[in-house]
């Protein structure tokens, strides 16, 4: 069982993690997503690269792991154990498979950061918790389908940061506005996807305007 959680000061609610578009061309996406990373705060990029063979995945996250690394940003790989390594990744993200979670808590830990995702219950959730993860990842992916977060997705998250130590991740709307649902229920992590890359400003405005929206919520959290 994952211990007790202390008490996280608010300002720490809702920090913007970014899930990289789906069937990118990463020499393409390349200078939007470092101007997208130089627009205001990331804690993370996880780079999903389904639907890609493993030669084009491996080339794509060769080209944008370093410019995640250069802006400070922590590079996440979906589940594939032999590109985070090949790439100098900063670690993996496993799909809903408690097995293989475990043995990538085992091959990477300490050097390189482990999330769980595909958590469909409390369960699971706590059973992934006890391989002593790094973050749990609730929702899906390709989850922001509405402008809201996914209500099952927002309540395991928030359950889960209320209680346990290791930070919960989101999956936000496709509205930037989103953020200031996580922020409300003590999500540690948001991760924003189609919001960022599909807004009418252009990634860069998206990032900003997620990072304002956040402070701002933030601020009045804690006054």
């Amino acid at each position: 069982m994952a211990k007790k959680k202390a008490r996280i000061p608010e300002t720490l609610f809702g920090r913007l993690c970014l899930v990289t578009p789906a069937g990118f061309d990463a020499d393409c996406f390349a200078p939007v997503l470092d101007e997208a990373l130089r627009s205001g705060d990331v804690a993370t990029l996880i780079l999903d690269l389904a639907g890609l063979s493993a030669a084009d995945g491996l080339a794509a996250a060769e080209r944008l792991v370093p410019i995640a690394q250069a802006n400070g940003v922590a590079a996440i790989i979906v589940d594939d154990v032999s590109i985070a390594r090949a790439s100098g990744a900063d670690g993996i993200q496993v799909e809903g498979d408690h097995a293989e979670l475990r043995r990538a808590t085992e091959a990477f830990h300490p050097d390189a950061i482990v999330g769980a995702s595909g958590l469909r219950t409390r369960h699971e959730a706590m059973l992934a918790g006890e391989t002593e993860c790094d973050y749990l990842f609730f929702g899906r992916l390709d989850g922001d389908t509405s402008e809201a977060i996914f209500d099952k997705a927002l309540d395991m998250a928030a359950w889960w940061s209320a209680v346990f130590e290791i930070p919960a991740i989101v999956m936000g709307g496709n509205s930037v506005a989103s953020v200031i649902e996580a922020v409300d229920a003590r999500v540690e992590f948001v991760a924003l996807r189609s919001a960022i890359w599909n807004h009418a400003e252009g990634a860069a405005a998206a990032v900003t305007e997620a990072n304002r929206l956040i402070a701002a919520r933030q601020a009045e959290a804690v006054t």
